[in-house]
């Protein structure tokens, strides 16, 4: 088995390819099109959902379209594919056009930059090219964004509800496969500060963070030694990094006291602790016993780690519980929550509760003859008809500097020219509203990535990404930021937008 062929251009659908054929009969596949990249919801976790997300994924996508390319490895896979009668499903012409000129990076594509906030309908992502090759990269394309998406959306939401708590990703073993990976970085620009995640980490240049397990005190335990014994020994190999984990006897009869016991020794021969970790049980009540406990002893700064399936609602109601326990216990309330860190593991990397991004790639139009053609498709559901034809996207930034809402216009209009813009709902044919250009600033979304296959904006490093997901979190308004029923986000289409998918859906109901 030729492992390679499942990583490179052939990690599509098969539809993909047979279109890609399709296209070729009819003298199309290098007719230049448009597809765009959106989502059409939030995601939603059943008892709660999101208002906003997180645009991830693309660097990973554009690393993978520098080597998707038919070689002789794949050509010989296709040849070899027959169809019901026999014959070879993919003619000898097709796959020598494949050959020739079946690589995706001489397509031109322009995004949303990595990190930033988005919203439902808006182009993420916009293809243009030979359409025989834009086709062929719908599957990776949604494959490895969606889901970088929905993660950085997730971990954002965590650290909303973390506020300046450090958090922790702690997911691997539990991630969907070599998934794993996409999910780290998504997460990291999402709002994870660290990963456990070793590889992905330094590939990113984030130094990866971990305390031991519990069969490291069951180890020793079960040579006759104690759990003081096995934390002593994690101390002596890691004085200036020793986290311990403190549940795996009993934690506030075992496992705190000795903890404590080995950071006094710690201190006398001059190393300063991290911390413990609270991997089960009433994470709020033991949080609030270990602090009185550790706070006795002097060490009121060392970090208090908590684990074990938390997500953004779980981390919001432990807080909250503190606030109220903490003062009847003698803890000073802002202390030990200053001091906790949160190591989020499944529910992360997963998307627990909502396990997918119901991202499409729709064609939206074609170049003939020297101009560009829009193009459309019904559905009886009105959300899942696009709004066809080339066009750019604005933020709306009103006079407090908080995004108003997302504008969709025609390639060549300038929605901040006008004096007066009517702006529509995208479904909605009685909403429309009418605001003053003037009043607001404009941002342009969408930027170029690649033209005709050369690259034309540089690599943007994780830092950056990160303080643009900062940025634009903070330009939210309360109401849409929120764990828990938020304001509805308006993304509106321009009126000329407006009414050329009215046209083009009357056109193709008289078809």
């Amino acid at each position: 088995m030729n492992a390679h062929l499942s990583r490179g251009v052939l990690f599509t659908d098969q539809y993909q390819l047979t279109m890609g054929q399709v296209y070729f009969r009819l003298g199309l596949h290098e007719q230049t099109a448009r597809f765009e990249h959106f989502f059409r919801h939030y995601p939603n976790y059943g008892s709660h959902a999101a208002g906003y997300c997180i645009n991830a994924g693309l660097e990973p996508l554009l690393e993978w379209m520098q080597t998707a390319q038919f070689g002789a490895a794949e050509i010989a896979a296709l040849e070899q594919m027959r169809g019901r009668s026999g014959a070879p499903l993919f003619a000898a012409d097709y796959l020598r056009w494949l050959a020739q000129h079946g690589d995706l990076r001489n397509l031109s594509l322009a995004a949303i930059p990595e990190g930033r906030v988005v919203h439902p309908g808006v182009p993420l992502t916009v293809v243009e090219g030979p359409l025989g090759l834009a086709q062929l990269l719908e599957t990776p394309l949604l494959n490895m964004l969606n889901f970088s998406t929905l993660i950085a959306t997730k971990a954002a939401r965590v650290r909303h509800s973390a506020e300046a708590g450090l958090v922790l990703e702690f997911g691997l073993r539990r991630a969907q496969g070599r998934g794993g990976n996409q999910a780290t970085r998504a997460a990291l620009i999402g709002g994870a500060d660290r990963s456990s995640n070793v590889g992905m980490s330094m590939e990113l240049g984030v130094q990866p963070s971990g305390t031991h397990a519990h069969s490291l005190v069951q180890m020793a335990i079960a040579n006759g030694l104690s759990e003081l014994d096995a934390f002593r020994a994690f101390a002596e190999t890691y004085p200036d990094d020793t986290l311990l984990l403190v549940d795996t006897v009993n934690t506030l009869e075992s496992g705190v006291p000795n903890a404590i016991t080995v950071f006094e020794e710690l201190r006398r021969k001059g190393h300063t602790p991290i911390g413990i970790r609270l991997d089960s049980g009433d994470l709020a009540y033991l949080s609030v016993q270990a602090a009185r406990l550790l706070n006795a002893a002097g060490f009121n700064e060392v970090a208090i780690v908590l684990s074990n399936n938390l997500d953004e609602l779980t981390i919001w109601q432990i807080r909250d519980q503190i606030r109220q326990e903490a003062p009847r216990a003698g803890v000073d309330v802002n202390n030990l929550l200053g001091r906790l860190v949160w190591g989020v593991g499944t529910h992360l990397v997963t998307s627990w509760g909502e396990p997918a991004l119901g991202g499409v790639y729709k064609l939206v139009a074609v170049e003939r003859e020297q101009r560009w053609v829009p193009a459309i498709k019904l559905s009886e559901n009105p959300q899942k008809t696009p709004t066809p034809g080339r066009k750019r996207a604005w933020r709306m930034l009103d006079a407090r500097g908080l995004a108003s809402a997302d504008v969709l216009a025609l390639f060549d209009d300038q929605p901040q020219q006008h004096t007066a813009l009517t702006l529509h709902h995208p479904i909605d044919l009685n909403k429309a509203r009418v605001i003053h250009p003037a009043d607001y600033r404009f941002e342009e979304l969408i930027q170029p990535v690649l033209v005709d296959g050369k690259r034309v904006a540089e690599p943007v490093p994780l830092a950056a990404i990160r303080a643009q997901r900062v940025h634009d979190v903070q330009q939210l308004d309360p109401g849409v930021a929120r764990l828990i029923n938020p304001h509805i986000y308006h993304v509106s289409l321009t009126k000329p937008l407006w009414e050329l998918k009215q046209e083009l859906i009357q056109q193709m109901r008289e078809v």
